[in-house]
């Protein structure tokens, strides 16, 4: 039986973005490297026809404007009709009322199969009040499990928060997952960069939380093996771009660090 990563260099899945334009580059290389095959389409008008080809559909608010969410919502529509995992990056939810709107009707709207965020934008959409500064976010730890679990079962979603130590839950299991790097934080887009990585596993997979915590835990794997090799933030993302190229099940084995806190 193939294990999930022969399984993506077999299969390329197709993976279908409508995302910021911020970090639109770093994720399609990354949804290349780790073997999908990237699409960024954007226009309402071709959305339909895009998820009909794709493996999995990944939406990123993080420049969200009118067209943009109309776009999202027929995409979703059409992944959900024809059982496409949804893949949710709620980028700055909770730092203006109109991103949080948006946010909170896709997730009204649509089946979304995987939430993946940072601590601030998961309580929000938890209904609780998060500390938001951009993008970036500060919580209390025993409250983002309570609060994820909670988001989890409301959505029926898979929630993802990332930080120092990853979370992973559907609402009844819970995973800590310790892999990762500090610099991480240092490079702009890496939970953009996330998102597309649990995109890329997702369609490969039937059980999209066991590719979520598989994908979860690559990303940082990687991370750790970067900044061995790194003297600062800016080769740390040129060695972080190469380490998910050469990633396999021998490093995912060897080097995991999950706790199962369910």
């Amino acid at each position: 039986m193939k294990n999930i990563f022969n399984k993506i260099k077999t299969d390329k899945p197709l993976v279908h973005h409508i995302t910021n334009y911020v970090t639109v580059n770093d994720c399609a290389n990354t949804t290349l490297y780790w073997g999908g095959l990237p699409v960024m389409a954007h226009s309402k008008e071709e959305v339909d026809d895009m998820v009909e080809l794709a493996s999995s559909l990944v939406l990123n608010i993080g420049t969200l404007d009118k067209k943009q969410m109309e776009a999202m919502l027929k995409a979703g529509k059409k992944a959900n009709e024809l059982d496409i995992p949804v893949i949710l990056d709620p980028v700055g939810v909770g730092a203006t009322s109109y991103r949080t709107e948006m946010a909170v009707n896709l997730l009204n709207e649509l089946d979304i199969a995987v939430i993946s965020g940072n601590k601030g934008e998961i309580t929000v959409l938890a209904g609780k009040k998060g500390q938001v500064k951009g993008v970036e976010s500060v919580g209390k730890y025993n409250e983002i499990i309570k609060n994820s679990k909670a988001l989890a079962q409301n959505s029926s979603s898979i929630v993802v928060v990332s930080g120092k130590e990853d979370i992973v839950t559907n609402g009844f299991q819970i995973y800590k997952i310790k892999n990762g790097s500090k610099l991480l934080g240092k490079v702009v887009g890496t939970g953009c960069m996330l998102t597309s990585t649990i995109g890329v596993f997702a369609g490969v997979s039937d059980d999209y939380f066991d590719s979520t915590i598989k994908a979860v835990v690559s990303y940082g794997i990687a991370g750790e093996i970067s900044a061995e090799k790194s003297i600062g933030p800016a080769s740390f993302k040129i060695n972080f771009m190469d380490s998910i190229a050469a990633f396999n099940n021998e490093k995912y084995e060897k080097y995991n660090k999950i706790d199962n806190l369910s």
